[in-house]
């Protein structure tokens, strides 16, 4: 089992990794729209904390040594449903190969953000 950290992506907040390799497959924790170089939530628009939340996921992905490409299923969770196509819109112009998926509706999530995203990919580490 790998522990995978990056600067590119937050830290956790808590006692988690940020994502975990284990027999080829990598597990990203959940990631929420905080900008690593602010430590902050820099947007208040589901596109934008969307985009964040795409470039916090692909900088862990990258680090475990995988990619969107390889991705087997994703959970998503959203603040508010009436942003799903918005979302959605975003989401998958980084998942074009299209993984299973769910995509939930959650009462809060941390740090008052619109939306969080896991991962389960293929890994070459």
């Amino acid at each position: 089992m790998i522990k995978i950290h990056t600067e590119k992506a937050p830290a956790a907040v808590g006692p988690y990794s940020q994502a975990i390799v284990s027999n080829g497959m990598v597990y990203t924790s959940g990631q929420i729209a905080i900008n690593p170089v602010t430590n902050a939530v820099d947007s208040d628009t589901i596109e934008e904390q969307t985009e964040q939340i795409m470039q916090n996921l692909k900088a862990v992905l990258e680090t475990a040594g995988s990619s969107f490409d390889k991705a087997v299923k994703t959970t998503c969770f959203l603040a508010d449903m009436n942003d799903f196509a918005a979302f959605n819109e975003i989401y998958g112009r980084y998942f074009t190969g299209l993984p299973a998926r769910s995509c939930v509706a959650v009462k809060t999530l941390p740090k008052g953000v619109l939306a969080e995203v896991e991962v389960i990919a293929e890994s070459v580490l």
